[in-house]
C-alpha cells in the first residue's frame, strides 16, 4: 500500500489535461468559453470564484447570483491531444482549439460572457 506522501507526489507529477471548457447558463444559453493547460484547476477556480461571489466577469457573476448555481454547468468541450512528436507544442495545439471553439460558439454579446477572444487561463 502506498503512503500518503507517495500518493501526493504521484498526483502532482501526473499529466494534467489541457483543453477548452465552458461555463454555461442553462437558463439563457450564454457561455463563458475558456481554455487552460490545466483544465481541472481552471474549472475549480471559476466555480470557487462564482460561489464566493468574487468572479472577475461581472455579467457572469450577476447571472450566477440571479439564477443560482444549479442553473450553470461546467463542461470540458475538448481535451488537447498530446502527440509523441519532438515538434509538438501543447500551447500551439491549445491555440488552435481555442480558435475552433471561439468560431463555433461566438461567446460574445447576447451569446456569451466573453469580452474578447483571449480565453486562455493561467
Amino acid at each position: 500500500m502506498k503512503s500518503r506522501k507517495e500518493l501526493i507526489r504521484e498526483y502532482k507529477e501526473r499529466q494534467k489535461p489541457a483543453g477548452v471548457f465552458q461555463v454555461k447558463n442553462i437558463q439563457n444559453g450564454k457561455v463563458l468559453l475558456g481554455s487552460s493547460l490545466n483544465l481541472e484547476g481552471a474549472l475549480n477556480k471559476h466555480q470557487f470564484m462564482l460561489t464566493a461571489g468574487g468572479h472577475l466577469n461581472k455579467a457572469l457573476q450577476r447571472d450566477w447570483n440571479e439564477y443560482g448555481s444549479d442553473q450553470f454547468v461546467f463542461e470540458i468541450l475538448e481535451v488537447a491531444e498530446v502527440k509523441d512528436d519532438p515538434n509538438f507544442n501543447l500551447g500551439d495545439e491549445l491555440t488552435l482549439l481555442e480558435q475552433i471553439w471561439l468560431e463555433q460558439l461566438q461567446p460574445f454579446g447576447e451569446r456569451g460572457y466573453n469580452t474578447d477572444a483571449n480565453i486562455r487561463q493561467a
